[in-house]
């Protein structure tokens, strides 16, 4: 047994309870949180699949459970499963990851009797346009509840006064951001030379690229028609996009790749597993979002590897990158190549030094080790 003063800390200590364990945001930062935390024992339970992240967290020794839910349909029983896990194995704490558990995890917290159950919000909007009808009205729900969670995890000072507004209780919110693996994430000088060699590319290509699965809240139309615009002022300016559905079998993004007339210069890579790799060989990072962004872990990530990065104003972006980018206004392709220029014109030296300062700001305000740190804090606080 481990003591935090008088507190006997006690195996399976936290279990997170999470939609699903795709590769989102919210997933990673969940895993790299549960593999990081040496003070508490982390348990994970998904309301779906398991997932790719899900399967990363299991071979790191870390117990994951599934509810067998399917997206999108009420299941009932799945509350007695959760109910029935979390009188097993009697955690102290039930930390739940979006609206859906929040609601979930909280009516089995109350059944199980477990001492203390912590919410975590990632949106930084809840648009009609941008949110199914079922999150927005469970995000609503969990507002008139927000009195019976212990505390409440926002990601983003954004997402903070969004849910503020909507009336989440102010006095249980505590803002802690995504933090970045400084070791995996790095600066890596054969990196680039790596993907150009993959790509068939010349050794004067310059490189930028987006981090993203295939979403309307990620803008794929505004990055497309920014690079459209640049690619016709450099002929040998390469953009590279992976994530989830990016690929040629996407029919409407094949189609936008097809009527930028650069689609030879658009390089479609689909999921990666050498994310490290590919940011590190870029030129210029980029986040083209319009909406919904709480705290982007690729923008991190990238400042990371010492990128320079290019961002749009939404959710925590411009915080994150502070000095060390440049920051335009959402669904403007024209401002967002006109930034891609900016840093072009300042040359290979000039963007070096602009992503040794990036890289500087992530170590001093979003290293994981912090953030893990403020994690544990928070469970200690509410157990004392």
């Amino acid at each position: 047994m481990r003591r935090f003063g008088d507190l006997e800390m006690k195996p399976n200590s936290v279990i997170h309870l999470i939609t699903g364990l795709d590769t989102g945001g919210a997933e990673m930062m969940l895993y790299k949180l549960v593999t990081n935390d040496s003070f508490f024992k982390h348990s994970v339970v998904s309301m779906i699949d398991i997932g790719p992240v899900g399967e990363k967290i299991r071979a790191a020794g870390i117990p994951v459970y599934t509810l067998k839910m399917q997206r999108g349909i009420p299941n009932p029983r799945a509350i007695w499963r959760l109910v029935d896990l979390l009188r097993k194995e009697k955690p102290k704490i039930l930390q739940t990851w979006m609206y859906h558990a929040n609601l979930l995890g909280l009516i089995a917290s109350k059944l199980a009797r477990v001492q203390c159950i912590v919410w975590g919000i990632r949106h930084s909007n809840l648009n009609p346009q941008g949110n199914k009808k079922l999150t927005i009205k469970v995000a609503k729900w969990c507002a008139r509840l927000s009195h019976f969670s212990s505390a409440i995890i926002a990601c983003s000072e954004v997402s903070r006064k969004v849910h503020i507004i909507l009336g989440y209780r102010p006095d249980k919110i505590i803002v802690i951001p995504n933090g970045f693996d400084l070791k995996t994430f790095k600066p890596d000088g054969s990196a680039q030379k790596k993907v150009m060699d993959e790509l068939g590319l010349s050794p004067n290509a310059i490189l930028i690229g987006l981090v993203a699965r295939f979403d309307p809240q990620k803008d794929h139309t505004n990055f497309i028609q920014a690079a459209t615009i640049l690619g016709r002022r450099f002929s040998n300016v390469h953009f590279i996009l992976c994530g989830d559905g990016i690929t040629s079998d996407n029919q409407n993004l094949f189609r936008l790749v097809k009527q930028s007339g650069i689609g030879d210069r658009i390089h479609l890579l689909g999921r990666r597993k050498d994310i490290p790799k590919l940011t590190a060989a870029l030129n210029i990072a980029s986040s083209s979002s319009s909406y919904g962004e709480g705290f982007p872990n690729v923008v991190g990530e990238a400042m990371s590897c010492g990128i320079p990065c290019v961002v749009t104003d939404v959710g925590d972006s411009a915080l994150i990158v502070g000095d060390c980018g440049i920051v335009v206004p959402p669904q403007n392709p024209w401002a967002l190549a006109e930034a891609w220029h900016k840093l072009i014109e300042i040359g290979h030296k000039g963007c070096r030094q602009l992503g040794r300062v990036a890289r500087k700001r992530i170590e001093e305000k979003f290293s994981l080790n912090e953030i893990v740190n403020q994690y544990e804090l928070l469970y200690k606080e509410l157990l004392v």
